[in-house]
């Protein structure tokens, strides 16, 4: 039996970033189906892949200069079209609408066979390390759009 091989962290596409992920039955509800909150931990995976697949390491952020940078969660619009099962292959897309001055705005969807359950529009915050605004190096707002 011939096994496919993927990267661990998805892969980047001409559409963005793509990530395959597994639901567990930690991932699931007494129903069988996947908890409302658990989506939060799919999307975010999709994210910090999406940025390790782009050459960005958070861990390496804090440290780019004397203001330090990190990203956060501004706000998040998640609209729940239909649910996962466990043993379900979740694919988790990831682009970027918007990158510049102190914010990004990134669009997540998981879909599980092609067929849509989840589209996310999440507002990212970029600050220093005390906390407060600061605008997106123009090096990296590239890399986000390009």
């Amino acid at each position: 039996m011939k096994q496919q091989m993927f990267s661990i962290c998805g892969e980047l596409t001409t559409e963005g970033h793509r990530l395959t992920q597994r639901v567990y039955y930690e991932d699931t509800d007494f129903s069988g189906l996947v908890y409302h909150a658990r989506y939060l931990h799919f999307l975010e995976r999709g994210r910090t892949d999406y940025l390790r697949c782009l050459g960005v390491e958070q861990s390496a952020l804090i440290g780019i200069d004397e203001e330090g940078l990190v990203f956060v969660v501004h706000r998040m619009e998640i609209d729940f079209k239909a649910p996962a099962r466990m043993d379900d292959v979740l694919e988790v897309r990831t682009v970027t609408s918007m990158a510049g001055g102190a914010k990004m705005v990134l669009e997540q969807e998981i879909r599980r066979d092609g067929n849509l359950l989840i589209v996310a529009k999440v507002i990212i915050a970029v600050v220093n390390r005390a906390g407060r605004p600061r605008r997106l190096p123009e090096g990296l707002a590239a890399r986000f759009l390009g």
